[in-house]
């Protein structure tokens, strides 16, 4: 199962503990931050693109939206999201899911500085009804991140 898959990640930190599984959905950014019980712009939703045939995470805010003029800027191409089909395949997680913890071989992950304004924020893991709460240099050393970028917008 894919949470596990990303527990055992945090485990090389020591953090496995730090998972929070919930009895609801924490599927969308509203529902995540209902079960966490913090604003929703501090939940960390993780954005699937392609770029040629290469899969790539985007980290950014909850309230943050991809500014396609931002992005085509920083990677050279037009944004293009996975299929929900090719999320699951090429990343490792399902829709709802989707964090940069325990995912497959050779994707990038990168971190949005849209979520800089924050102590910490709650990245999903791995599963439709799960989050962790980390400051930006537990993301950082946890997600094994390439770089942050400034590819969103807010609202």
């Amino acid at each position: 199962m894919s949470i596990e898959r990303a527990r055992e990640h945090m485990r090389k930190w020591g953090m496995e503990d730090k998972v929070l599984e919930f009895e609801t959905s924490s599927a969308t950014v509203e529902l995540a931050a209902l079960a966490v019980g913090c604003e929703p712009a501090r939940i960390a939703k993780t954005l699937s693109f392609k770029i040629g045939e290469e899969a790539i995470l985007i980290v950014t805010a909850g309230d943050a939206k991809i500014d396609n003029h931002k992005y085509k800027e920083q990677f050279s191409v037009k944004a293009k999201m996975l299929s929900p089909d090719e999320v699951t395949e090429k990343i490792g997680h399902g829709i709802g899911g989707v964090c940069p913890f325990g995912i497959n071989e050779g994707v990038k992950v990168y971190l949005d500085e849209s979520m800089k304004r924050f102590e910490t924020v709650f990245p999903a893991c791995g599963s439709s009804n799960s989050a962790i709460e980390l400051t930006m240099e537990e993301l950082e050393r946890c997600s094994g991140y390439e770089m942050w970028v400034d590819v969103c917008k807010l609202g």
